[in-house]
């Protein structure tokens, strides 16, 4: 296996600093592993650049690889007959309180092997793969017992072992009240913080995220798992003012919070603590847009205040059953009306930082060899169609992913 691989005869969108794209045409790119040790104009190429192997892009679009920071791609089931229901008039709440949305995956995930798990999670992973994605979150949360949402982590930290995409895990215990505690969400919560030091002994949990919401929990529940994930030094992040605003971003912010997700409810005392904390904003146009949703998240007071937006799918069977992170891409635009190039950061760069990777999204030395080369002429060709595949050659760590 060639160890230094130099890259030619390609246009870079290296995202690197404030310059459009941070653009260089005609460029070239050598790794050393799984390292980028060297990047810039083709005709500036060190002299004394040695490679054990030279890659043709042939004029091909490079990108830095594409980073999806939010997906529940654990689950069994399917919620298509809830699809139905909201077209006849039933909201994702309504439905929520009659004993469907997250309650119907969980009987349908725990009714299910771990390899059945394993097999569909595989599936929808290489479906991202071949979309350019080579680092995914993926958050636990379908299970809601000690026993079933540790075999859902288990499953997202295999396809991480099985497949060459990097798996950040997140515990998403806190996502909705399971049947057994029916009434009872403070006794839940404190299962939920009970399991916690288990799951992190295990080596299962990179951050613990909650849904602080009105059919999930409320802000002060909220702070009690993000108190217990704190004494475990552990990151949260959350699911936030997505039906309506209950502070949770501020909340959230308060604990240095990696990101807070969905937003379109924010206020502009959450927009503040974001700023101050750090925090990353991840909007979910899929959800958005599935859910028939008519308020916007703040994109221009996050921009006036200097909040990164990320972009990720939010793959879920109840509301963002997608696969398509180009058609995020394009939704972002669209819907949100972010610029093409922003929608493109949110999707490597930002979405890097809100999992707490400071070695991925753009491509720069001693930056991670994870890239895309597209068969494009320029970077604003990736959100532009919509139900469209470029060709695409995907690297994760300096290799080549040949499915």
């Amino acid at each position: 296996m060639p160890r230094r691989t130099l890259f030619r005869h390609a246009n870079l969108a290296t995202l690197r600093g404030n310059s459009p794209w941070g653009w260089v045409a005609d460029g070239a790119m050598l790794t050393d592993g799984d390292t980028i040790a060297w990047v810039g104009a083709d005709a500036s190429l060190p002299a004394g650049a040695v490679a054990d192997a030279e890659v043709d892009l042939q004029g091909a679009l490079i990108t830095p690889g594409l980073v999806d920071c939010h997906t529940h791609l654990v689950y069994g089931g399917s919620r298509a007959r809830e699809f139905e229901l909201r077209l006849q008039g039933a909201s994702y709440e309504q439905i929520a309180q009659a004993g469907g949305g997250i309650r119907s995956t969980v009987a349908a995930t725990r009714a299910a092997s771990d390899d059945a798990l394993f097999a569909a999670a595989r599936a929808r992973a290489l479906a991202l793969l071949a979309e350019g994605v080579t680092t995914i979150e993926v958050k636990s949360g379908y299970g809601l017992s000690a026993e079933h949402e540790a075999r859902c982590l288990r499953v997202a930290r295999r396809i991480g072992r099985e497949l060459p995409i990097s798996v950040r895990t997140t515990c998403l215990s806190a996502h909705a009240v399971p049947p057994e505690f029916d009434g009872r969400a403070d006794d839940y919560l404190a299962a939920v913080i009970g399991w916690l030091p288990a799951l992190q002994a295990e080596g299962l949990v990179d951050a613990v995220d909650a849904f602080c919401e009105r059919i999930a929990f409320s802000p002060a529940q909220t702070r009690r798992v993000f108190d217990a994930a704190r004494r475990l030094g552990l990151p949260v992040k959350l699911h936030a003012e997505q039906l309506s605003d209950q502070g949770g971003a501020a909340l959230a912010a308060e604990f240095d919070a990696l990101s807070c997700d969905h937003l379109e409810y924010l206020s502009d005392e959450g927009i503040r603590a974001m700023a101050r904390a750090g925090t990353i904003a991840v909007l979910l146009p899929g959800a958005y847009y599935f859910l028939r949703e008519t308020k916007l998240p703040p994109v221009d007071a996050l921009r006036a205040a200097g909040v990164p937006i990320a972009i990720a799918t939010d793959h879920n069977p109840g509301s963002s059953p997608t696969l398509s992170p180009l058609l995020m891409l394009n939704m972002a635009c669209t819907l949100f009306r972010l610029t093409p190039e922003e929608a493109l950061r949110g999707f490597t760069q930002h979405a890097a930082r809100a999992l707490g990777l400071a070695d991925r999204g753009i491509l720069a030395v001693g930056q991670r060899a994870d890239l895309v080369a597209w068969g494009l002429d320029h970077p604003n060709q990736l959100a532009y169609p919509f139900g469209q595949r470029p060709d695409a050659r995907v690297f994760i760590a300096g290799q080549e992913f040949i499915a």
